[in-house]
């Protein structure tokens, strides 16, 4: 079963990050490259990539004259998405566990950031609109 992990946050959350010490952002990424290692090893890693900030983002709807329609940067929202992560497991409980350990990841004094992922099922496209 495929699962994609969501890490958002806020941009109070993103500029509080900034203010972390190289150490403790080292440390972080470091936390997160384990996980990354330890889920190509059990064969459950699909992808992982971080977004570019919202103000580069676009929204598209539809088109005109054959051409996309954007609304300039991002709407302002109170989250926004940081990154993803894909893994495919056996069970449900395996993909909660792994975005617990992300969540996990030491943040300013090796303390766990806790920050929220939210983790959802792709969709089976046999069983897709049922």
């Amino acid at each position: 079963m495929k699962y994609i992990l969501l890490m958002s946050s806020t941009k109070a959350g993103v500029s509080g990050y900034h203010t972390w010490s190289q150490s403790d952002r080292d440390t972080h990424m470091q936390t997160l490259g384990a996980i990354v290692n330890e889920l190509v090893e059990t064969g459950e890693f699909v992808a992982t990539q971080g977004l570019a900030q919202p103000k580069e983002a676009k929204v598209v709807r539809g088109e005109k004259n054959g051409l996309p329609v954007t609304d300039g940067v991002f709407p302002e929202s109170k989250e926004f998405l940081l990154g993803y992560w894909i893994v495919d497991v056996a069970a449900p409980e395996r993909a909660y566990a792994i975005a617990g350990q992300i969540s996990a990841a030491p943040g300013p004094g090796g303390f766990p950031t806790n920050m929220p992922i939210e983790v959802r099922q792709f969709v089976d496209s046999g069983t897709a609109g049922n």
